[in-house]
């Protein structure tokens, strides 16, 4: 695989895996990951030759995503950078895999979630409370960083995608 290829292959699970630290250590997935992943789709989806027709319904099926996570958001049930990942991801994945995506998510969200409550229900060594990521992440008023779940479905899940099978078979 030449060297371009490759490097267009592992740009997803790059901003993935910086995503879901971020979120991490921060509770936050910064605007431009996001924005990152819509814009270096187009390109690499003309490279594995894409027709218009798909790329059209790439970009509705994020669009979709989008509205709907936004709703998410504006009922506090998510957080704003978890909305835009999640839409980000779906024009990657497109209407074969976002159902899946979404699924996977919960699952994965589901599971972290239960462990960060089991987490908060112990009592915290004075070591780790010195550390600020970890101290807000044992807060009881600090949501659960869900891009951990949202990264990790992504990451589970690009090995079908059609940029990833399309570029591995060339």
């Amino acid at each position: 695989m030449p060297f371009g290829e490759s490097i267009a292959l592992n740009i997803f699970p790059a901003l993935m895996i910086y995503a879901g630290l971020s979120d991490l250590f921060s509770m936050k997935i910064s605007n431009w990951i996001s924005v990152c992943l819509v814009v270096i789709f187009f390109p690499l989806a003309y490279l594995i030759h894409l027709s218009t027709a798909d790329l059209i319904q790439h970009a509705l099926c994020g669009l979709l995503v989008l509205v709907v996570t936004f709703f998410f958001f504006a009922r506090s049930w998510i957080g704003g950078g978890d909305a835009k990942i999640a839409s980000a991801t779906a024009v990657w994945f497109g209407w074969s895999l976002t159902l899946e995506y979404a699924l996977l998510s919960a699952i994965i969200g589901g599971v972290l979630t239960l462990g960060i409550l089991l987490f908060r229900r112990q009592t915290l060594p004075a070591k780790f409370a010195q550390k600020k990521w970890i101290a807000r992440l044992y807060h009881p008023a600090t949501g659960i960083p869900y891009g951990i779940a949202l990264s990790s479905a992504a990451f589970w899940l690009y090995p079908q995608s059609e940029i990833w099978v399309s570029l591995v078979q060339k």
